[in-house]
């Protein structure tokens, strides 16, 4: 009886080893989220900050796991998820987003579905209300990959896409972020954007952290339950930016990319410039299709790409649904949950 229990497991070993993609027949979802990256310390933020920081990530990871579990596709859980951090004022996209030096909150996004290597992107938003649907739509109903300024948010609105006044995406310590950056930095002062509520106004949100130039970029990376892989990223880019400047978020390979093919998708934030001359995310796809793991290309890459300059991090999910976080800052918001694994959220760089 030893002999053939001994027997008995031998064989179900042989027939695992002789089947290993039997594991990926059925994909098990997985989804992770950022909230962007920076100097981000204990002693930076509150309790309050800290505890609302972790159920904002908690809310979206949840939008994100509820169309997943429910056999939704990678690209819907993307997209809900991103609305959700757009509409909230702690993250730097959509309402909260940080203002230009003129004034303006000026929005970008991306999104890539790795099925097939479509994308869509738009830059310099300034009435779309939901930019990650905007960059979803051109994707999906026009032949371009990439649309900007006051075109984007007409071709948004031709599409049905909600459009609102600037005002809605404004926040009072987003504005005093700008003063701070401008006073600073001996730059003129803008006007008050029309519509904002008058100055003096205490804002209700959690204050934010100290350095608002480097933070709340969000985005998101998915595995849905047929294998499919999708990345999304979202930004108001960064306080006092000139000159219609646009960073790595709407470049699809810089800041947004995904493809079933390298069996990756990533959504990086930080310092765009070097992001877009290191091409990190494609990059990052390359090394896991060369045989790296996720964590180790992730790592990899934001090390090398930032060692020319400015500081951030990546968030990746690999074929199979196994997400990495990789950074050269203090902390970064982030945040996973799996079919088979509850939510997890995170702050700080020490945090496992």
């Amino acid at each position: 009886m030893h002999n053939l229990k001994l027997y008995g497991l031998a064989l179900v070993a042989a027939l695992t080893l002789a089947s290993p993609v039997a594991a990926q027949d059925a994909p098990q979802w997985s989804f992770a989220i950022h909230g962007g990256a920076g100097v981000i310390e204990r002693a930076n933020l509150s309790p309050e900050q800290d505890a609302a920081y972790r159920a904002a990530l908690t809310r979206a990871l949840e939008a994100g796991a509820e169309v997943l579990r429910n056999g939704g596709e990678a690209l819907d859980a993307v997209e809900a998820a991103i609305r959700l951090m757009e509409d909230d004022p702690l993250f730097n996209a959509g309402r909260g987003a940080v203002f230009t030096g003129a004034g303006r909150n000026e929005l970008d996004a991306a999104v890539m579905n790795g099925a097939d290597l479509t994308a869509g992107a738009v830059a310099g938003l300034t009435t779309t209300r939901h930019p990650i649907a905007a960059a979803r739509a051109v994707m999906e109903q026009s032949p371009h990959v990439m649309l900007i300024g006051s075109g984007a948010d007409a071709f948004a609105a031709s599409q049905g896409l909600e459009q609102v006044d600037p005002s809605y995406f404004f926040t009072e310590r987003r504005w005093q972020g700008l003063v701070k950056f401008l006073t600073d930095n001996s730059l003129p002062i803008p006007e008050r954007p029309a519509g904002a509520p008058p100055a003096g106004m205490a804002s209700l949100e959690p204050a934010p952290p100290l350095n608002e130039r480097k933070f709340g970029t969000v985005g998101a990376v998915a595995l849905d339950g047929q294998g499919r892989l999708a990345a999304g990223t979202s930004t108001g880019g960064t306080t006092g930016k000139r000159w219609g400047r646009v960073g790595d978020v709407p470049v699809i390979g810089a800041g947004t990319y995904a493809s079933n093919r390298d069996g990756c998708a990533v959504s990086a934030t930080g310092d765009g410039e070097f992001y877009i001359r290191a091409s990190v995310a494609r990059d990052i796809c390359s090394r896991i299709a060369d045989g790296a793991t996720g964590q180790v290309a992730a790592q990899a890459e934001v090390d090398d790409a930032l060692s020319l300059g400015g500081s951030g991090g990546v968030i990746v999910m690999d074929a199979q649904g196994r997400p990495a976080f990789a950074m050269t800052t203090t902390g970064m918001y982030r945040g996973s949950i799996r079919a088979d694994a509850p939510a997890e959220v995170a702050i700080y760089g020490d945090e496992q």
